[in-house]
C-alpha cells in the first residue's frame, strides 16, 4: 500500500486551546495541579496527558511530537534541541556498557565522531563498516550488538541504505535499527521499511529556514516512554529540550514540507542531468548512473522525487574552493555548511562536515579531497541557475 506523509499530515487535526487554527503557545516551565496526587503519579508516568515540567513534555513539543510522528508513520516521537541530542540520547538509550553498535563509516562527521570517540569511554564498541555491503554488516555483528545505525542516504557520499534488508540482519540477532532520515524527510519511510528508530536533524529540510536548531526521535509509545522516564530516560535526563516557541514555528514549517521537497528534487535533478552530460564526476541517486538507483526508486515513495542533495567531485581542495568561491560571487547560493535552506548550500565536505573523519578515513571510504556537497535550493528558474554554476567551473 503507499504511503503518503503529506496527506498523512494533513489528516492531523491539531487545534489552539481557544480553537485556534494554529495550536497555541506554551509560555511555562512548569505545569499546575489540583491535587498533590496528581503531580505524584505524573511523576511516577501514570497520567496521561497531564504536563509536569517542560524539560519532561510540554504542550508545543507534543504538537510537533504528534506531528513528526504522523510524517513517519510511528506511533509516538519526541522532540529535542538538536539533531545530534536526537542521536546521542537515542543511541545512549539502547546502550549500555559493554554494548556493540555497527554502523556507516560514512555519515554525518559529527555522528561519527560521537561513535568514534565518544562512545569507546563508556566501553561501547562501534564496528564501522560499508553500509552497501550487506557482507560487512553481517560479519560486523557480534552477539553483544544493540544496534545497526546508518542514514537513509548517507552523508556526503550520498549511498543509498537497503533498510529493509539491514532490518532483517538486526532483528535477526536481537538488535534495533536506527535510521537517520534528515535528508529524506517524505521521500522515505524508514519505519515502513523495518526501521525501529528514526532521527533527524529537523534544522534541516524538515524546518526550512535555517534559523533555528531542533531534532527528533520518532518511535514505539515504548521507546518513546523509556526515553522520556523521569529516573532513567536519556533524553529527560540530559535535557536537550527544544524551546516552544521553536517548536511551533517548526511545525508550521512543517506542513509546506512536500512542497519544497519536490522543488528540491525537480531542481537537483535537473542539475544532475545537465552536470552528467558536461562530463562532470557527479553523484546523485536519482541518476540511472548512481550504484544504488534501482534500490532507490524501491525504497521511495515516488511522489517526492530523489531529494536536493547532490555532490561533484573536483578532485582538489583547492579546485573545490575556487569553484564554491566563484558560486558564491555568482549568486548561485552560499558557501556555508548545513542543507536543506530554501537557497543553495555548499561546502567541502572533507573539509567541513566530515572534517571530523581522520583523512585515513576518508580516503579509505571513497570520500574525495575535492568533494562538494550541493543542497539545492527552491530557484524557480533553475535553468538560469544552471548558466551560472557553468560559468564557475
Amino acid at each position: 500500500m503507499k504511503f503518503d506523509p503529506a496527506q498523512k499530515l494533513y489528516e492531523l487535526k491539531q487545534f489552539g486551546e481557544f480553537g485556534g487554527v494554529n495550536p497555541s503557545i506554551t509560555d511555562s516551565s512548569t505545569y499546575t495541579f489540583l491535587e498533590g496526587e496528581t503531580m505524584e503519579e505524573t511523576f511516577q508516568g501514570h497520567m496521561e496527558g497531564c504536563f509536569l515540567y517542560s524539560r519532561h513534555w510540554n504542550p508545543s513539543n507534543k504538537y510537533l511530537a504528534d506531528a513528526m510522528a504522523a510524517l513517519e508513520n510511528t506511533k509516538s516521537a519526541w522532540i529535542t534541541s538538536s539533531g545530534m541530542a536526537a542521536i546521542t540520547c537515542a543511541l545512549l538509550q539502547l546502550c549500555r556498557s559493554g554494548d556493540h553498535i555497527v554502523t556507516s563509516v560514512t555519515t554525518y562527521g559529527g555522528t561519527f565522531a560521537f561513535l568514534k570517540n565518544w562512545l569507546p569511554r563508556y566501553n561501547i564498541e562501534v564496528s564501522f563498516v560499508d553500509i552497501t555491503d550487506m557482507k560487512q554488516v553481517k560479519a560486523a555483528m557480534q552477539p553483544n550488538t544493540k544496534v545497526i545505525y546508518t542514514e537513509s542516504v548517507t552523508n556526503p557520499l550520498l549511498q543509498v541504505s537497503d533498510i529493509p534488508e539491514l532490518a532483517k540482519m538486526a532483528h535477526k540477532h536481537g538488535a534495533k535499527l536506527m535510521v537517520d532520515n534528515t535528508f529524506t524527510p517524505m521521500i522515505m519511510t524508514p519505519a515502513l521499511l523495518g526501521a525501529d528508530i528514526v532521527v533527524y536533524s529537523m534544522t534541516k529540510f524538515i524546518n526550512g529556514k535555517n534559523d533555528c536548531v531542533a531534532g527528533a526521535i520518532c518511535g514505539t509509545n515504548e521507546f518513546i516512554n523509556q526515553l522520556s522516564n523521569v529516573t532513567e530516560g536519556t533524553a529527560m535526563l540530559l535535557g536537550p529540550v527544544l524551546d516552544p516557541l521553536r517548536s511551533s514555528g517548526i511545525l508550521k514549517n512543517l506542513h509546506t514540507l512536500h512542497l519544497r521537497m519536490k522543488q528540491h528534487s525537480k531542481n537537483a535533478q535537473f542539475l544532475a542531468e545537465e552536470f552528467e552530460k558536461s562530463g562532470l564526476k557527479i553523484n546523485y541517486p536519482g541518476l540511472p548512473s548512481h550504484p544504488q538507483h534501482e534500490l532507490h526508486k524501491k525504497l521511495m515513495n515516488s511522489d517526492f522525487g530523489f531529494g536536493g542533495m547532490l555532490a561533484l567531485d573536483f578532485k582538489t581542495e583547492k579546485n573545490a574552493n575556487r569553484f564554491m568561491k566563484n558560486m558564491q560571487d555568482a549568486g548561485v547560493g552560499y558557501l556555508a555548511v548545513s542543507l536543506g535552506y530554501f537557497k543553495t548550500l555548499f561546502s567541502c565536505s572533507g573539509h567541513s562536515t566530515s572534517s571530523e573523519v581522520p583523512p585515513e578515513v576518508q580516503k579509505q571510504m571513497g570520500l574525495s579531497d575535492g568533494l562538494v556537497r550541493f543542497s539545492v535550493g527552491l530557484d524557480n528558474d533553475i535553468k538560469s541557475t544552471l548558466e551560472k554554476i557553468q560559468q564557475c567551473i
